[in-house]
C-alpha cells in the first residue's frame, strides 16, 4: 500500500461525487439493508475503484454507497473483505483508509457472530466493548506504517466510549436488547470446534467472528473514533453442538437487522 494508491482511489470516488462524508459504515454478513435508507445514493462498485480489492463472498455485495443518512453525509461499505478470502491485512483494511481520506470523522462497524456467552439470545445485538485478536497478524505490521500514523498504536480503549454510551441509551429508549461483551476475531472460514469454543470462553470472549478487528485497529491507528455491533446469529454451545449452516446465519441476521438499522440511524442522528 502506498500513499499514491490511496490518493488514486480517493480521487476516483471524489470525481464520482463522494463529497466529504462525515460517517463511514462497514456492513457485515446479511446486514446490507442500511444502505437502502440512504438518500440520493451515489454508487461505486469495488471492481471500478482503483486498487480496491474485490468482494468474493457470494452474500457480500461489493459496492461503496454515498449519500445522506439522518441529515449527514455518509459512505457505506456494502460488502467487506476477510482474511479467509485470501486477502492480507492491508487489503482488508484498505477501504477504511480510503474512507478516512474522503473525510469521515466516525466509523460504524457491524458483523454477524456466534455467541460464546450462552446467557445471550439468538438474534440479540452485542455492543463490542473490547476484542481479542486471534487472526495471527496485524494491519499495522508493514514497513512504512509510520508514514500513515504512529507504529505503536495504543489499544487500551479501542471502541469509542461516547458512541457506546449513546448506543446503550438509544437501545434502552427503543426497547432493543443490547448485550455488551468481548469479540474474538479468528481467521476462518471454517467454524470452530467444541474445544475451540471452550478455549474462547476461557479467554473471556462473549462472541466470535471472522472480521472487524483489523478495521478497528486501523481506525485507532488513524485516531478515528469507532463503534461496533455484532448480531448473534448462532449459539456456540460445546456441550450441545448443532451444525451451523450459512443459510440459518443469514436468516437470523435478516430478522435482527431492523434493530441494528434503527440503532445506527439513531446514533447518526444523535452525533
Amino acid at each position: 500500500m502506498t500513499q499514491r494508491q490511496l490518493d488514486e482511489s480517493t480521487a476516483y470516488l471524489q470525481n464520482k461525487g463522494f463529497d466529504s462524508p462525515e460517517i463511514g459504515i462497514v456492513l457485515g454478513t446479511g446486514l446490507g439493508k442500511l444502505a437502502d435508507a440512504i438518500e440520493d445514493p451515489v454508487v461505486a462498485h469495488y471492481n471500478h475503484i482503483p486498487f480496491f480489492p474485490l468482494a468474493t463472498v457470494e452474500f457480500h455485495s461489493g459496492k461503496l454507497i454515498y449519500g445522506t443518512l439522518q441529515g449527514k453525509k455518509t459512505v457505506v461499505m456494502q460488502g467487506r473483505f476477510h482474511l479467509y478470502e485470501g486477502y492480507d491485512f492491508l487489503d482488508v483494511t484498505y477501504p477504511v483508509r480510503v474512507m478516512y481520506q474522503l473525510g469521515i470523522k466516525k466509523l460504524f462497524i457491524s458483523n454477524a457472530s456466534g455467541a460464546i456467552n450462552l446467557q445471550f439470545g439468538l438474534g440479540d445485538l452485542m455492543l463490542i466493548e473490547d476484542h481479542i485478536n486471534l487472526q495471527g497478524g496485524s494491519p499495522l505490521a508493514f514497513k512504512n506504517v509510520a508514514k500513515f500514523g504512529t507504529r505503536f498504536t495504543d489499544m487500551a480503549e479501542p471502541y469509542d466510549m461516547d458512541m457506546r454510551k449513546k448506543l446503550v441509551e438509544i437501545a434502552k429508549k427503543e426497547n432493543i436488547t443490547l448485550q455488551k461483551g468481548v469479540y474474538a476475531s479468528v481467521v476462518g472460514p471454517q467454524l470452530e470446534t467444541k474445544a475451540e469454543y471452550r478455549m474462547l470462553k476461557i479467554l473471556g470472549a462473549d462472541a466470535v467472528g471472522m472480521s472487524t478487528v483489523p478495521e478497528v485497529i486501523v481506525a485507532n491507528h488513524l485516531n478515528l473514533p469507532v463503534v461496533a455491533v455484532s448480531v448473534l446469529t448462532d449459539m456456540c454451545d460445546p456441550d450441545n453442538p448443532e451444525p451451523v449452516n450459512i443459510q440459518s446465519i443469514l436468516s437470523v441476521a435478516e430478522k435482527a437487522e431492523p434493530k441494528m438499522v434503527k440503532l445506527f440511524r439513531a446514533l447518526i442522528g444523535a452525533l
